[in-house]
């Protein structure tokens, strides 16, 4: 199972300029390459509170500082995107990388791009629809004078939260899933996988891989991870709340969310193992990747998050699935 990050790129406190967000992210994925995980995910936003609207940019930088990790959108937000420019971008990316670039195509879960570039909001799913037909038409040579072009195919994910007509559509189309799990216990979320897997079959199509996106903290202790993340998700979450007409989120809430059953993987890195093979065991996923700067979450600390990601956690689920394998 390949494991990796995404982000958003929060920005980390109000001294933090988007600058020094920036350059802090890049120092992030470079750690986490230097650290042998798998990929790496910067997301869209078209907000005040978040740092990068053109995350092929900020993956062209990055791709000049790494040497094998996987770079992709987390997502990009296609239906208020165009299609070929997205392609362009994503397969100049893939040259500057050596062959690791990735699209992760989603219709996202803010919407002001939308009005920013012109759109209605009305035609969210028609527009997603369109776009994503389109872009599939680019990545299989069929619209004439797209350049450059990349080393090799370019993988496009579909990004999934709640709807099983869209983990029908992935798999219809034969698209790997990148399943979303912010919220309530993960069992719940296993139909989506099986959705999309027989969609598949019944297409024609051999199994697409399925990854499992989700928040979580790690820090040297069940207690400090808790207690280090806790502040800055409940500012960011519940400023989002007060958008949407979410009631606050709750120490209490928090702390059952990130036991072995609950959504979010925050804890001390064994904890964060056990949660990983747990899923593992529900969803036979062959991607997990782990946000870990949800908030207003300092620098320092997600950099040593992330260390401990790739030399306490990553190892060993590597280790523990390999062994299941042989004995299976």
């Amino acid at each position: 199972m390949e494991l990796g990050l995404y982000t958003f790129a929060e920005l980390t406190g109000p001294a933090v300029t988007p600058a020094q967000r920036l350059r802090d992210l890049l120092e992030e994925i470079q750690l986490a390459d230097e650290l042998d995980l798998d990929v790496f995910g910067v997301g869209e936003h078209h907000r005040a509170d978040f740092a990068v609207s053109a995350p092929a940019v900020v993956l062209a930088a990055a791709a000049e500082r790494t040497r094998t990790i996987k770079l992709t959108s987390a997502v990009s937000v296609l239906s208020s995107d165009d299609p070929i420019r997205v392609y362009q971008q994503f397969a100049t990316v893939d040259l500057l990388s050596g062959g690791r670039a990735e699209i992760m195509a989603g219709r996202g879960s803010f919407v002001e791009s939308f009005p920013l570039f012109g759109y209605d909001l009305h035609d969210y799913d028609r527009l997603f629809d369109e776009k994503l037909a389109a872009l599939l038409a680019v990545r299989a040579g069929e619209v004439p004078g797209v350049f450059p072009q990349p080393e090799h195919e370019l993988p496009v994910w579909i990004a999934v939260g709640g709807s099983p007509e869209s983990a029908v559509r992935a798999g219809t189309l034969g698209l790997p899933m990148a399943l979303a799990i912010i919220g309530g216990h993960p069992e719940r979320f296993v139909p989506f996988a099986e959705i999309h897997r027989r969609a598949a079959a019944e297409a024609g199509h051999e199994r697409p891989a399925l990854s499992i996106n989700s928040h979580g903290f790690i820090a040297d202790s069940s207690q400090q991870a808790a207690d280090e993340s806790f502040g800055p998700v409940a500012e960011m979450m519940n400023r989002i709340g007060r958008e949407r007409g979410w009631p606050p989120l709750t120490r209490e809430q928090y702390d059952e969310a990130r036991a072995l059953r609950g959504a979010n993987f925050v804890g001390s890195p064994q904890e964060v193992v056990e949660k990983i093979l747990f899923q593992h065991e529900l969803f036979g996923h062959e991607r997990f990747l782990l946000q870990l700067s949800v908030g207003t979450i300092p620098h320092d600390q997600i950099m040593h998050a992330i260390e401990l990601y790739g030399t306490e956690v990553a190892p060993v689920v590597r280790r523990e699935l390999a062994r299941v394998s042989v004995t299976v």
